[in-house]
């Protein structure tokens, strides 16, 4: 049985985003909390977001990023990034890209959450680091991180670790899928073999299926 640690959980609430000039609202400032904290269907207790048409509902609850791409970016863009830079509410180690599945099941403390789909970055991204050429460097590393959907609410925390519980059978990596999204736009079949997962969310499944 395969487990991951926690190193930080992260929430926040919608603000206005500073260094722009139209006025932007954003969740994506969150700040981390070592208490133990309710996992409802729609996500973490105390946190929200701003744009609920593409952030967040229950395909979306959870936000995951790997830490151990952080080295990566700081060397890339010569920043000083630490956890919750990608607005992420969880930061493991050790569970990265090409290693989790769509569909995949974790247990988390009370809490029980499935795979549904790569995340894809968006401008707030780049308007929070200044950087506006971040969301194209997200995409072309594959380092995206992952959205979770819970299957069992309860209480979570940092303490707990992240326990591999069933692993979907399909064969769909998050990095598979980003592949396929976003740089082998032609390739059907595996468009068609990212459908076949039953766990997939909603609106990648939208996408897929115009394709």
């Amino acid at each position: 049985m395969r487990e991951y640690e926690v190193k930080s959980v992260h929430v926040g609430q919608p603000k206005q985003m500073e260094n722009y000039e139209k006025k932007i609202w954003s969740a994506i400032d969150k700040k981390a909390t070592d208490q133990d904290i309710f996992l409802s269907y729609t996500g973490l207790e105390g946190d929200a977001q701003a744009n609920l048409i593409h952030h967040g509902g229950p395909d979306k609850a959870l936000c995951l990023y790997s830490e151990e791409h952080y080295s990566y970016w700081n060397d890339e863009l010569g920043l000083d990034f630490a956890a919750a830079a990608f607005g992420e509410n969880v930061t493991l180690q050790g569970l990265t890209e090409p290693e989790v599945h769509i569909g995949d099941v974790f247990k988390w403390g009370e809490a029980k959450i499935q795979v549904t789909q790569p995340r894809q970055p968006c401008f707030k991204l780049a308007i929070k680091h200044g950087v506006p050429e971040m969301v194209l460097k997200v995409q072309q590393t594959g380092y995206t991180g992952f959205y979770c959907r819970v299957l069992q609410e309860g209480r979570v925390s940092v303490r707990d670790r992240f326990v591999l519980e069933r692993q979907d059978d399909g064969g769909i990596t998050i990095a598979l899928a980003n592949q396929i999204m976003f740089h082998d736009k032609l390739n059907l079949d595996g468009a068609r073999r990212i459908l076949a997962v039953e766990a997939l969310s909603a609106s990648w499944r939208e996408t897929l299926s115009k394709r």
